[in-house]
């Protein structure tokens, strides 16, 4: 073991479970409770690595399938669809189509009267200078 390793023993509980030591936590700035990951280096060696982000899950259900036989991503698809159709279902219920499609309409017209107000604000204060 060179200088800069360092090791502890620790118990494995029944279910499988070992506690970090808190110097380690301390030092990998490891969160209780949180999460870690357990990479296989290519020497075969195990590695106890933070997770600093969401990145850092990425590849942790591949190959994985639910009970049903799909995939993490065949399962996200399938929940974005239910939003979009639940966003669609909500838009249709709330804004009838003829206002749905004016919505656009209204906003250019408001901003012609705004645009139209700062010409009236600009003329009388030409006036008022003059």
């Amino acid at each position: 073991m060179s200088k800069t390793e360092s090791e502890k023993v620790v118990s494995v509980s029944s279910r499988g479970q070992a506690t970090i030591p808190k110097e380690f936590r301390e030092e990998l700035d490891i969160d209780t409770p949180g999460r870690v990951k357990f990479v296989r280096t290519e020497t075969g060696e195990i590695v106890v690595r933070p997770i600093d982000s969401v990145r850092d899950l990425r590849g942790v259900l591949d190959g994985k399938t639910d009970e049903q036989g799909r995939s993490a991503v065949e399962l996200l698809r399938a929940e974005r669809e239910r939003d979009e159709a639940r966003e669609t279902a909500l838009r249709e219920r709330y804004a009838p189509d003829d206002e749905a499609d004016t919505s656009d309409d209204e906003v250019d017209a408001s901003d012609d009267e705004v645009d139209a107000s700062d010409d009236e604000v600009d003329a009388s204060d030409d006036e008022a200078d003059g």
